[in-house]
């Protein structure tokens, strides 16, 4: 396995097995199961068709309306018209939905003990690797 290729796993392997307790947090803080603040985030960004939202997701057009259907019923997102497809129509944010975005935002997001303690060199050097676009 080439040094990036294991790099990567480990990197990925430290935020996927370090979130749980602040996924918990962040379900807790909302009422809502995580799946639906997961949608709202990609809603938050910019508004998308079911279609596009389920591929952001990672998920089955099926369950991005079902998150879509729970989101409208809690008043977080509308549907409305997508202004080029008259067959789609698109998931948009309301200002209770960036309301509870703004909820997520303020649940404690623990730093993993990986990182506890990097010196600046180090974190420097994560800055310019992740800011990278």
């Amino acid at each position: 396995m080439k040094r990036t290729d294991r790099v990567w796993r480990d990197v990925v392997a430290l935020v996927m097995n370090t979130r749980g307790d602040w996924r918990r947090a962040v379900t807790e803080a909302t009422g809502m199961p995580f799946s639906r603040v997961r949608a709202l985030s990609r809603l938050e960004r910019e508004s998308l068709s079911l279609r596009a939202l389920a591929h952001a997701m990672a998920c089955d057009a099926p369950a991005a309306t079902v998150a879509v259907n729970d989101l409208e019923q809690r008043g977080l997102v509308q549907r409305r018209p997508h202004p080029d497809d008259r067959r789609a129509k698109l998931a948009v944010i309301t200002p209770a939905g960036r309301r509870m975005m703004a909820v997520v935002a303020r649940v404690h997001d623990a730093l993993p003990p990986q990182l506890v303690g990097l010196g600046a060199e180090d974190l420097a050097a994560l800055e310019r690797v992740f800011s990278a676009r």
